[in-house]
């Protein structure tokens, strides 16, 4: 068995955490993950109120296993019940991330520090070296070196591995990778490396257990490694507050294309904003998102959260290559 500070620390048999996606990562995926061996997390959206977030934590609790939520700084900022309910609902583990420096209601140290008051260990997402360092010195228990390659919302400006690299040799807490990451070589070449796990999002979207329709199940197994793209297209047709550091990995589509480079026209154009909202409850994946990083291109069928985890166990195996007898 891969033994390393985050399986002592949570008592995991894989050092894999389900990264908290908003909408796939609810609590039916995050408890498959803990009962399989990992770490699942609920992914807490801007919509979401207290009543479905102690909802989702209860499934998620039904299984014995350790859980976690994913939570927004940005967010939190104007919804600070979110976390109460959070907290309520019995985690080992609360995420914050992608907060605004100097905003004190959504700075994410701030919050940290106050998941830690309460008892619960902590961790968040950085994207650069100086991000780690930051909240590295404010304290946190873990952290996430996420790079460009993860689908969903983070930064674009270092890939995972000179990332994890820089991370490791400069900052002195517990660091998973994440970005890419999704299968049993990629968590072998991040162990190898020095990371203590690896926080898997794409690997999980086409699980049995994973939210989402059928539609985009199937976008996404039809998914290569090209097929993705990155910016703030989905976030500006939405009028989201996305603090526009963080723009979102996707399934590229035409909608992306068409206004990509237009931006500043989107922002003001109300009928390119509801056709997306059309799109979304139609399913029209010509215009709609769905986020994917850039592993989606080893999704191959529908598996259970159970079967992709023990295919990531086979790392231990990958790393044996290297030992020699006596």
């Amino acid at each position: 068995m891969l033994t390393t500070w985050l399986t002592d620390r949570f008592d995991l048999q894989v050092p894999v955490i389900g990264a908290p996606m908003a909408g796939p990562g609810e609590g039916s995926l995050a408890a498959a993950v803990s009962a399989a061996g990992g770490l699942g997390m609920i992914g807490v959206s801007g919509a979401r109120d207290p009543g479905w977030i102690r909802a989702q934590g209860e499934l998620a609790a039904g299984t014995g296993r350790p859980f976690g939520f994913g939570l927004m700084g940005w967010v939190l900022a104007s919804r600070p019940e979110q976390l109460d309910a959070a907290l309520a609902s019995g985690p080992a583990l609360i995420s914050v991330s992608f907060g605004r420096p100097g905003d004190e209601d959504g700075d994410v140290t701030r919050l940290l520090a106050a998941v830690r008051e309460a008892g619960v260990a902590t961790t968040t997402q950085v994207g650069t070296l100086a991000e780690a360092e930051r909240v590295a010195a404010a304290g946190v228990d873990l952290l996430v070196a996420r790079g460009g390659e993860g689908g969903g919302h983070g930064r674009n400006e270092v890939a995972t591995l000179p990332l994890l690299q820089e991370v490791l040799d400069r900052v002195p807490v517990p660091t998973v990778a994440a970005g890419g990451i999704a299968g049993p070589r990629g968590l072998a070449a991040v162990l190898a490396a020095g990371a203590e796990g690896a926080w898997v999002g794409t690997a999980f979207l086409g699980c049995t257990e994973a939210g989402g329709s059928v539609a985009a199940k199937r976008a996404l197994l039809a998914g290569r490694d090209t097929s993705t793209a990155y910016g703030r297209v989905f976030d500006v047709a939405q009028r989201l507050g996305w603090p526009p550091e963080f723009g979102g990995r996707a399934l590229r589509n035409r909608f992306f294309d068409t206004w990509v480079d237009r931006l500043d026209e989107l922002a003001a154009d109300e009928e390119a904003s509801a056709q997306l909202a059309r799109a979304r409850n139609e399913q029209d994946l010509d215009t709609a998102y769905v986020y994917a990083g850039q592993g989606v291109g080893l999704l191959a069928e529908e598996r259970s959260a159970a079967d992709v985890l023990a295919d990531f166990a086979t790392a231990e195996r990958l790393l044996r290559r290297f030992e020699r007898p006596g």
